[in-house]
């Protein structure tokens, strides 16, 4: 059970009310860490202003971001996150393998690796990263906007990883095995050298 309340539609104030029916309209439903968001407009319309900043203008792409989501979520140790982008990633083409990889920060392939290695380091790092993070994610063929777009995306699932942990939102997703037992299931079975 949320330790925050989660605020129903029909018990929301006119801004919250507002909020929620923008979101219920883009996505069919409101999952329980919007409405948990909600108990402070500010919060809520913050995360929504900047999740859609990094979908409509974005440079990455909405693989690289799941990538980032589930790295972030894996080492924020944030179920709820785990299992809605488990879910999410599913449902932008991602197989279990490029989960596992990306809750693993390797990312699978080039590009996805280095997007993953990064926002990992972030985060381990406090985005102190070292010059050869940023050499290497340069390498695979990104510039200063991406670099600028990977910090925002750790951000923004920093953000509803603590949110989650704290208040310990009800997960409304199919749950995200622990790593320990995905196990051999989403092992890589190709030969594209990644280190799943």
């Amino acid at each position: 059970m949320s330790r925050l309340p989660l605020v129903a539609s029909d018990q929301a104030n006119a801004t919250q009310a507002a909020l929620l029916q923008a979101v219920q309209s883009k996505l069919g439903r409101v999952p329980n860490l919007l409405r948990g968001l909600a108990n402070s407009s500010a919060a809520l319309r913050g995360y929504l202003d900047l999740s859609a900043a990094l979908g409509a203008d974005a440079m990455l792409t909405a693989h690289e971001r799941e990538v980032i989501a589930l790295a972030v979520a894996e080492a924020n140790g944030c179920e709820y996150c785990l299992a809605a982008h488990t879910a999410i990633g599913k449902s932008t083409g991602m197989d279990a393998h490029a989960i596992t990889a990306a809750r693993r920060a390797s990312g699978g392939e080039p590009t996805a690796d280095a997007v993953a290695k990064l926002a990992a380091a972030v985060v381990a790092t406090r985005g102190r990263v070292s010059d050869d993070d940023l050499n290497q994610f340069r390498a695979a063929g990104f510039d200063d906007a991406a670099v600028a777009e990977v910090v925002a995306a750790v951000a923004l699932n920093t953000l509803t990883n603590y949110f989650n942990n704290l208040a310990q939102t009800e997960v409304d997703f199919p749950v995200a095995a622990p790593l320990e037992e995905v196990g051999e299931a989403a092992a890589c079975t190709t030969a594209c050298g990644c280190s799943v």
